[in-house]
């Protein structure tokens, strides 16, 4: 799933006055990679010429960059920088290409790994000793940062380079999974790997899953490093760890945005319903202009889903989407976090709103093909084709991931 349009250049400039409070505030309950690296003096770096894969999510805990970290770290030299999906310095639109160029701050060259080449070449990585790994999630399996993750850890082992993952929180706790492992049919950069849509890893625990698994190309297995949390265990949100949330995307602003990433994002695909992008509450909605806000709240309300209320309410979107249109829907309140499932809330509204509204078609369209992709599977849609219930596809959904769970045990790194 793409991750949608630019950070605004005012949202950098606050970063930079907020980093002067934080500073001043008590520190966080947990530490994440990158401030554990830093207190052990930057340890396992020392001496090598260092490439860093980040974006603005690569904060310490008083949002220094880490970019910026380890060009100034003594004894490491940061040699090379390497771009997600929206770049370094995050300045680039959902889905555009990120052109190679140098950092304006440390001078150093930027490497695109979201254009024409999404894994790091020969030619990039030459004179590097070591790939640093510095990315906040959202620990939904369509966010491209790991795709990105594994790639380059592909490259690291074909190339004879070490690889290190500062380890983040995933901010549906480290317990949630949620969705079938995807069908490798369905392989993409929105879904990379054979995980469920909600995976419950870390990204350091996913890193150590795909290398030990044999997922990279060929078999290949990397020299993994993680540098490990302190102070994280698996039950916290990430509103319980302290720390600041930086948007991992535009329309991933507040630390809950994950959680209503995940359970409307799917949906969001097929382009039928809006589910808020483009209008102040992203992934928060869902409706149309042909939906009556009262009657799909109704409807949704009669399911009495788990840890779930929906509001009806009308918008005008400012951008993205039919800016003159008033959409109607409704707004989805998570009331309990816990004991929502999150992923099949979207599979909820697309049933009321076909049941209420079956002259309108969510599928038949070139979207049909980024949602499988999505989905990781081809067997939701035609699900919904057949007529079958939402509960009837929610419990296909969530089928199929003992095995997962099972092989996923082996490599988790805390409690």
């Amino acid at each position: 799933m793409r991750i949608h349009y630019l950070f605004p250049t005012t949202g950098l400039t606050l970063l930079a006055f907020a980093a002067v409070s934080v500073a001043a505030s008590p520190r966080p309950v947990v530490q994440t990679g990158i401030d554990v690296l830093e207190a052990d003096g930057f340890k396992i770096l020392q001496g090598k010429r260092v490439g860093l894969i980040t974006n603005p999510t690569g904060v310490t805990w008083d949002l220094r960059s880490t970019a910026d970290v380890l060009f100034n770290a003594k004894g490491v030299r940061l040699v090379a920088l390497f771009g997600p999906e929206h770049g370094i310095r995050a300045n680039i639109h959902a889905g555009d290409h990120v052109q190679d160029d140098k950092d304006a701050k440390t001078g150093l060259p930027v490497y695109s790994l979201y254009g024409k080449t999404r894994k790091a070449t020969p030619e990039m990585l030459k004179g590097i000793d070591l790939l640093v790994y510095d990315v906040q999630d959202v620990g939904s399996r369509s966010y491209t940062y790991i795709s990105t993750m594994a790639l380059a850890m592909e490259a690291a082992a074909e190339n004879n380079i070490a690889f290190v993952v500062l380890d983040r929180p995933n901010p549906l706790t480290g317990n949630r999974v949620e969705g079938r492992p995807l069908d490798l049919k369905y392989k993409s950069f929105v879904g990379h790997l054979p995980i469920p849509y909600i995976y419950g890893m870390t990204c350091g625990e996913l890193a150590r899953m795909i290398n030990g698994e044999g997922w990279l190309a060929g078999g290949v297995k990397c020299d993994l490093t993680v540098v490990p949390m302190k102070g994280w265990t698996r039950e916290m949100w990430f509103d319980q760890t302290g720390l600041v949330w930086v948007p991992t995307s535009p329309h991933v602003p507040r630390k809950d945005s994950a959680l209503f990433y995940a359970a409307t994002g799917i949906m969001g695909e097929l382009q039928v319903l809006s589910e808020g992008v483009g209008y102040t509450l992203p992934f928060e909605l869902a409706g149309a202009p042909f939906v009556e806000p009262e009657k799909l709240a109704q409807a949704l309300n009669d399911r009495h889903l788990p840890g779930v209320v929906f509001r009806p309410l009308s918008w005008k979107h400012y951008y993205l989407r039919d800016t003159k249109s008033f959409f109607g829907g409704v707004q989805v309140h998570l009331v309990d976090r816990d004991a929502a499932d999150l992923t099949s809330i979207q599979f909820h509204i697309m049933d009321a709103t076909r049941r209420l509204y079956p002259d309108h078609e969510f599928f038949g369209s070139k979207r049909d093909d980024m949602f499988d992709k999505v989905c990781g599977t081809d067997q939701i849609r035609k699900m919904f084709l057949a007529g079958k219930s939402a509960d009837e596809i929610v419990k296909f959904w969530n089928s199929g991931r003992e095995s997962f769970m099972k092989t996923r045990a082996k490599y988790l790194m805390y409690k």
